[in-house]
């Protein structure tokens, strides 16, 4: 076989009676079959009536055809007649872009014939010299006879999607597409018996080649239905795949993303799929999310889906679409990973990752992924410079993908041109818009992340725009999830997007596959067309800040200054009464304030609780001001103990009180507090014993009534809602039966990630294990020496303990939190005594219901852990309980990896259960809430 001409003939030849379905709508709906010799008598005709307008072989063909019939009728067309197809997708809600990117393409291609409908015909903008061809016009008498095309004849042009209308057309040969046919079905291993589906338009590769080339390679029946259909109701693809008998299929993430989310509506409505013929599920285009993935297999596994059916692939077009394929090794190799492995190349491809110079790297390395192999592009049209820039000095194509290969293993890791480079450091784009669409109030596939470089930058700088998910007008909501986005890119990679930007979703401009183009957003941004928007989040976030009140004297003064250069702000703009969180602080821009105070106000040692509690310039100017007094005087009179720290005050939902962990200071809430912004305030409870004068509490009984009273103080009268992490959680639970024998209302008591029995723990835990897990849980030494350092201890004099912890911490660390061994050996003092109090306390009485917040344990499997002992809650409860998995590790569910999951799930489960309370407290019944894939009601 010379040319994919024998393709169709073959197919027609030799399997008759299969070839092409088209469903113009859902399931449901009616289809229409079409044989393998009627597609090529029907493209033979429409040969036979472009070679009667005077077309010669080799003369391009622009096809501007989106239902599957017409195309691929006109595809077939092309090649029968010997000339050279190139798909093109119409752009109607951009018609400046479609103009140019239209005119781009008929000089690139030579002037080339444009095939289209009748109806988009009279649509497509004006491009001087171009000549218009009707589909319904081209029809001869009779069926052309076929041209005899050479292996390396051009056999289609594949435009790259350029987002300024420069887009390249890239050459594959006959003799690529074949070689790439046999390749992919050395893993796909079709036959005739098969069935393909494909949704996606054709000006995208992997519809022309993995969903109609490789079939009719094969002989099997394809089916195909436009991208709307399954688009506006992502559940008509499996029922698609399930009433056609579909064995193959292909479609990127995003969609998978959305069928995860449609899945609890089949059970709602009993409605059955079978799945059990589909062996696999190509997933390319992006990155498939680990998560998202295994989500999906479970999710429909009650389907008949099995369990390795998804399968991630890695192709372009200058590869002839899916060239790598990680065939049924899905979930189970890529276990613990955020993005799935590729898998290994088809038959006849060679792969390489490679350095700077093009020089091979070991197994491992990470370098640009590089291609060779017969179904590698020659290069592309018109364009002999990108063609040179396209491929190395010995023939390899440079992918642009940086990856690595671990035992034949493809794994990408970016991809250098989607990426933000901010002080050196590259940041890639797919990355980052997949953890913030796992947050709530984002809009699942439209976010895009890309970069820019204002005028006298010397970095570029993050721009997040998505689309809010929110009730229409709630602006408090919109700020919410503004707080959130911002706050996940600085816990998740440490610095600050320049702009975070909410948009409608008709401002993401997507290929015809889906992926946002990121490059064509920036520049919108750069000529000024997201300008309103801008200005709507500026107006927003000064309006929820409480307006502007200019600052007095020269300490607020300063602070303003350096609010301003901590958050990218114009001073001027900065109120007094601007909160440091609600600015965007984090736990470890607390750190860089600390510093900043101490080089622009010669104040040193400010302590964090002191910013916790006062973090608007106003507040914080005047404990620097009642300090200094206090110098002056000699007088270092302690401050009457308060143990609420209010970390988030905004919001008008009942507030949340969580009770510290048993090293007894609550930094570990500041990440936390800050996704409740606008949605309900955040109160931390601190132990007593950390400011000077402070004496730790005597017994147990004096914590809870120290809490209680402080908690009345804030809020008078329920309903209340409590919770604590680790040793908090029992504090908690006590402190909801003392409100409750107050007669007030606690609708809400949470636990995280501790049962209610501690005494067993804590009479485990000497000084030397109390001070290392204090030391890991500070970041001072790792997992690892925490385990195996108490043993090393026990039995030396403390301060001998405490001097060889520190020696092991990072001195910047140390620095970062003011610490030295005075220091620490007092906080270790402190959480030993809250161990001493927990040694003696036995739980009793009940509450109505505990949310439990169960993630991996300390030691043990996770099952041993929630079946023999977080379970023990049933005890103390009279009615059900929740026990909700979270990600992460016991000392890690807070952190910056999981927080943003973890506040996710908290936030609901709490809108949840008070909302349910006041439905009882109304006399009506709760809602029904079935347990979900988190949580289990007991």
């Amino acid at each position: 076989m010379q040319s994919i001409a024998g393709l169709l003939i073959s197919a027609a030849r030799h399997h008759p009676d299969t070839g092409i379905r088209y469903c113009p709508g859902g399931a449901d709906a009616g289809f229409t079959d079409q044989s393998h010799p009627e597609l090529l008598a029907e493209a033979g005709r429409v040969a036979a009536g472009l070679r009667a307008r005077g077309l010669r072989p080799k003369d391009n063909v622009v096809l501007v055809l989106e239902r599957p019939r017409e195309f691929l009728t006109a595809f077939w067309a092309c090649v029968l007649g010997g000339f050279v197809p190139c798909p093109m997708a119409p752009l109607r809600t951009d018609p400046e872009r479609w103009a140019a990117q239209l005119g781009h393409v008929h000089t690139l291609l030579d002037r080339p014939l444009i095939v289209t409908s009748a109806s988009s015909a009279a649509e497509l903008p004006p491009v001087p010299g171009a000549v218009v061809a009707p589909l319904d016009g081209l029809y001869g008498a009779e069926p052309a006879v076929p041209h005899r095309a050479a292996p390396g004849d051009t056999a289609v042009l594949v435009l790259t999607s350029g987002s300024t209308g420069a887009s390249k057309a890239v050459e594959l040969s006959h003799g690529n597409l074949l070689a790439s046919m046999a390749g992919k079905n050395s893993a796909h291993r079709l036959g005739p018996a098969d069935t393909t589906l494909n949704w996606v338009s054709f000006d995208h590769v992997a519809a022309l080649l993995e969903c109609h080339l490789l079939p009719l390679y094969t002989g099997g029946r394809q089916v195909h239905v436009e991208a709307p259909v399954v688009l506006g109701e992502p559940l008509e693809f499996l029922r698609l795949a399930s009433r056609h008998g579909v064995t193959m299929t292909f479609t990127p993430n995003f969609l998978l993303g959305l069928l995860n989310a449609s899945a609890e509506r089949l059970s709602e409505t009993g409605e059955a799929l079978d799945l059990s013929r589909l062996r696999h599920i190509i997933s390319g285009g992006e990155a498939v999310v680990r998560a998202t993935g295994e989500t999906f297999l479970e999710r429909y596994a009650p389907h008949g889906l099995a369990p390795d059916a998804l399968w991630p692939a890695f192709g372009m077009t200058e590869t002839c679409a899916g060239s790598v394929y990680s065939r049924a090794a899905f979930p189970a190799v890529d276990r613990g990973e955020e993005f799935a492995s590729l898998g290994t190349p088809v038959d006849g491809l060679r792969i390489r990752v490679a350095a700077d110079d093009d020089r091979a790297l070991p197994e491992g390395q990470v370098g640009e992924l590089q291609f060779n192999g017969p179904m590698i592009t020659p290069g592309y049209h018109n364009n002999p410079t990108a063609t040179a820039e396209a491929f190395t000095s010995d023939g390899w194509f440079r992918s642009g993908d940086l990856g690595r290969i671990v035992g034949g293993r493809l794994t990408l890791v970016g991809r250098s041109k989607d990426s933000v480079i901010v002080n050196g450091v590259n940041y890639f784009s797919h990355e980052i818009e997949a953890a913030l669409e796992q947050l709530d109030g984002v809009a699942g596939s439209y976010t895009a992340a890309f970069p820019i470089r204002p005028p006298g930058s010397d970095t570029e700088q993050l721009v997040i725009a998505f689309h809010p998910d929110v009730p229409e007008g709630d602006e408090a909501e919109l700020y919410r999830v503004l707080t959130t986005v911002r706050s996940s890119v600085v816990m998740q990679w440490g610095f600050r997007p320049a702009l975070v930007l909410p948009l409608p979703p008709d401002a993401f401009p997507k290929t015809s596959l889906g992926k946002i183009q990121r490059a064509l957003m920036r520049r919108r941004l750069e000529e000024g067309a997201y300008d309103s928007e801008r200005r709507r989040v500026t107006d927003l976030t000064r309006r929820m800040l409480g307006g502007y009140t200019a600052p007095r004297g020269r300490t607020e003064r300063i602070l303003t200054e350096i609010y301003a250069e901590m958050f990218d702000l114009d001073a001027a703009a900065v109120s007094s009464t601007a909160n440091f969180f609600e600015l965007g602080g984090t736990s470890l821009d607390i750190l860089r304030l600390r510093g900043r105070v101490t080089q622009r106000l010669g104040v040193t040692g400010l302590q964090i609780i002191t910013v916790l509690t006062a973090p608007t310039v106003r507040a914080l100017a005047a404990r620097i001001g009642e300090r200094a007094d206090a110098d002056d005087r000699a007088d270092t009179g302690a401050a009457a103990y308060d143990p609420v720290v209010p970390m988030q005050t905004g919001g008008t939902k009942t507030p949340l009180f969580c009770v510290h962990p048993g090293v007894g200071e609550v930094l570990v809430f500041v990440n936390l507090a800050k996704y409740f912004v606008g949605d309900r305030p955040f109160y931390a409870l601190r132990a007593r014993g950390f400011n000077e004068g402070e004496k730790p509490f005597a017994t147990f009984e004096q914590m809870v009534d120290s809490y209680v009273e402080a908690i009345r103080e804030r809020q008078p009268h329920g309903p209340y809602a409590v919770a604590g992490y680790s040793y908090g959680g029992v504090v908690a639970f006590e402190i909801a039966k003392a409100l409750r024998s107050l007669g007030e209302r606690v609708d809400f008591t949470g636990s995280f990630n501790l049962p209610p029995h501690i005494k067993y723990r804590m009479e485990e835990l000497d000084f030397a294990e109390t001070a290392a897990n204090l030391a890991f849980f500070l970041a001072l030494i790792d997992k690892k020496q925490s385990l195996e350092l108490p043993g090393l201890l026990r039995g030396r004099p403390a301060e001998d303990q405490l001097t060889h912890l520190m020696s092991l911490a990072p001195p910047e660390r140390l620095a970062e939190l003011d610490l030295d061994v005075e220091k620490f050996g007092n906080w270790a003092e402190l959480a030993n005594r809250l161990t001493d109090l927990g040694r003696s306390y036995e739980p009793s009485g009940s509450v109505p219901s505990m949310h439990v917040f169960h993630a991996a344990p300390l030691r043990g499997t996770k099952e041993e852990w929630l079946n023999n002992e977080l379970r023990r809650w049933d005890a103390y409860t009279s009615g059900p309980n929740r026990y909700i998995e979270v990600p992460g590790e016991h000392y890690t569910l807070m952190s910056p990896q999981h927080v943003a999951s973890f506040q996710s799930i908290l936030r609901g489960e709490l809108d949840r259960a008070l909302a349910d309370a006041d439905r009882i407290a109304a006399g009506r019944a709760p809602l029904d809430r079935p347990a979900d894939e988190r949580g289990e009601t007991r």
